[in-house]
This record gives structure tokens, sequence and C-alpha cells, in this order.
């Protein structure tokens, strides 16, 4: 079995229950929507969290697989799946080390994950791997702000967030990782929301990109 000790955060899956329902409501749940509209076949949510995205998925989709590390987060996706409209599957796993074959799913979805990997380049690099040729990569993401101070301001930030916020950076350039590893981005949305009332606005990209097929 695959050792899952490393990412463990148990003070902040308690935090994080509580909060992620405030930011549900505060319009993360409508960026959700966006998305994943439009899913079809298999797909799988590598760092699915809670489960917040599983009520979400549209009919057309036949089977999801949802990749949790964490277990307090894992206990509660499980319970999640309970009640989704299409089936889901919760795997004890993690992204650097997806335990499924190339080319086995339809579509993959990062919803708030990639802030908190350890090496992005490696785990878009497992996911592209276990994509079907030309198939989806969904994704919703913070990122680091384009206005230069408040960039600077998360850079000095980071190291400490990171270290209680369960691996969080509000730095990352998630948009330039998904591309570097190999994923051609077909649409992209760039904006800025409070999840929280505690926190300040913070820039977003939601969009959809692929993994380009055979010549």
């Amino acid at each position: 079995m695959t050792d899952l000790s490393a990412f463990q955060h148990p003070r902040f899956a308690r935090f994080y229950e509580r909060i992620s329902a405030e930011s549900e409501r505060r319009g993360t749940a409508e960026h959700r929507d966006r998305t994943l509209v439009g899913l079809s076949g298999r797909v799988i949510e590598v760092g699915a969290g809670n489960g917040l995205n599983f009520a979400r998925y549209p009919a057309a989709v036949t089977e999801v697989v949802a990749v949790e590390p964490e277990n307090a987060l894992r206990a509660l996706a499980e319970s999640a799946a309970a009640s989704a409209p299409v089936p889901v599957t919760v795997v004890a796993g993690h992204g650097d080390a997806l335990p499924f074959d190339d080319a086995s799913f339809d579509a993959a979805v990062v919803t708030l994950v990639l802030c908190s990997v350890p090496k992005p380049g490696h785990f878009l690099a497992e996911v592209r791997r276990v994509l079907k040729p030309a198939g989806q990569l969904r994704f919703f993401e913070h990122v680091r702000s384009s206005r230069k101070l408040l960039g600077v301001l998360q850079d000095v930030i980071t190291p400490p967030w990171s270290a209680i916020g369960g691996g969080c950076h509000l730095n990352r350039d998630s948009r330039a990782a998904i591309e570097a590893a190999g994923f051609e981005i077909d649409e992209l949305d760039r904006f800025s929301y409070r999840p929280l009332k505690f926190a300040p606005s913070q820039a977003h990209i939601l969009g959809r990109a692929h993994k380009p097929g055979p010549h």
C-alpha cells in the first residue's frame, strides 16, 4: 500500500471542513459547476478533498474515480460519494504515483489542488499519463497575483502559510505548470474573488486543456 503519511494534515483538514461551506456560498460552488460542465465518460479527480465536486458532475459521466491522500478529508469524500448523482469511487492515493494504467480515463479534474502538491510538474505528468489521447483536463485553481506588490507579498507569506495550510502555496503559476507538462490549453478564464470574508481577493484560473493525441 502507498505510504500516505507525508500527506496527513489533520488540523488543516478540520479547518478546511469548517471554511469550505462559506467558500461555496461566496462563489466557489458556481466555479465548480463551470469547471465540470459538459464532462462525459470515465473521469479521474485527483485531490478530491472532502468531495465537494461530486454532487455537480453531469449525468453523462459514467464513473468518477476520486483520489485523495489525506485520511480525514478522504472519509468526508466517501460520505459525499454515497449521495452523488453519478458513480463515485474514492481511492486512497496521491497524484505523484497514480495506481492506474496509461490512457485509462477520458478526462481529469483538478480543483484547488495544484497549490498544495509537492511537485506540480510530476503530478501533472502523472495526470497526463492516465489520460487517453485527446483526453480533457479541467482545472480551477488559485494562482499568484499579476499585481506586482500583491505577488511579492504572496511570495513572502507563502513559506509560513504553507507550513500551517496543508502545503498550500499562494504564489503558484499553475497555467505555466499545465503547459510545461505537455497539455494544450483550450479555454482559460482568469478572475479574482474572495472565497472567505476574512481573506483578501485571490486570483484564480479556470479552464480546460487536452492531452495532444498522435499525429
